[in-house]
């Protein structure tokens, strides 16, 4: 009697440990615009679970690293919503200014990170008071943040300067800024901090950047209107929306090169990597669609129809 009840626990140990239910599964927040909604896609089913309402024209998107919020970009509510991961609802709205746009969290969940486009300065943010700590004046229209694995710097795409500015988070100043293509939008970084990729969307082009100077260290040409990007793989593919040609170009990291362009939904915008480091899902703005490339076998999987407007400008999968 004791070794079968010792085989059943065993067995119900074994269950719970492999049990997708026990699991939290990464959520990616979708943020449509036209819709002034987010929707939430479960990726491990590869479906909408739900659709939160946020008003404002909702844009930038940014999950928190601890992953119990996200917090979301409202131009025309001027600042931002706070989504409680939890529940899936608003729970505090932040008032800054009309030119909220692009945002990003720190690695210690701690500040937020938001852009104005019309003030040229990035606001930085008590996660807890929800207060303003510094505006940091930078370039002309700052769009893409991004900020460091090692959370001590912080890096803006300044639009209509044509620039990239890299800030040190303690000192909260503006440390260098360095001259890329035309029009960069979207930025990311390598796992290791120290590549930076900045997407021009008048140039075609992408700029990588060493960042402990700033330095360019080369361009690569893609398609038309490229907004944003992603690593994969390890950091050896770079996938780039092109928002006029409906696509996404892969880029070789290690030799610069285009390897592949893959069709997506028409007008493709916000990308993210899943943090399997293999499926990159890609906003398309004009479908009101995500579609989910397999960064491995360079293959669309599968499109999910989500709300009108599907932006999704920054890191919208939890981790």
């Amino acid at each position: 009697m004791l070794q079968r009840n010792f085989l059943a626990v065993a067995i119900a140990v074994a269950t719970a440990a492999v049990s997708p239910v026990l699991i939290a599964q990464p959520m990616a927040y979708i943020t449509n615009q036209l819709a002034d909604s987010v929707s939430v896609i479960d990726t491990r089913q590869a479906k909408v679970i739900d659709t939160i309402k946020v008003t404002g024209k909702p844009a930038g998107v940014a999950v928190a690293p601890d992953g119990k919020r996200v917090y979301v970009s409202t131009p025309e509510a001027n600042g931002f919503a706070v989504i409680d991961t939890n529940n899936h609802s608003v729970v505090a709205k932040v008032t800054l200014n009309a030119g909220s746009l692009g945002i990003a969290v720190s690695q210690d969940s701690k500040r937020i990170y938001v852009s104005d486009w019309y003030q040229h300065s990035v606001a930085v943010v008590d996660a807890d008071s929800l207060k303003v700590l510094k505006t940091i004046a930078v370039g002309e229209s700052p769009s893409g943040l991004v900020v460091s694995p090692d959370n001590r710097w912080l890096y803006v795409a300044n639009r209509i300067s044509n620039s990239v500015s890299k800030i040190d988070t303690a000192e909260l100043v503006v440390k260098k800024t360095t001259t890329v293509g035309k029009h960069p939008f979207g930025l990311t970084l390598d796992s290791t901090g120290q590549k930076l990729y900045a997407v021009n969307v008048q140039s075609d082009d992408v700029t990588v950047l060493e960042t402990q100077n700033l330095h360019v260290i080369g361009t690569v040409k893609v398609n038309m209107l490229p907004y944003a990007a992603s690593l994969a793989m390890n950091d050896s593919r770079l996938f780039v929306t092109n928002q006029d040609d409906s696509s996404v170009s892969v880029i070789d990291t290690e030799t610069l090169q285009e390897i592949a362009l893959l069709p997506v939904g028409d007008k493709p915008e916000g990308i993210t990597t899943h943090p399997d480091d293999r499926h990159v899902y890609v906003a398309n703005w004009f479908d009101s669609s995500v579609s989910i490339i397999d960064a491995k076998t360079l293959q669309v999987l599968n499109t999910i129809k989500v709300g009108e407007g599907s932006r999704a400008f920054g890191q919208f999968i939890s981790k």
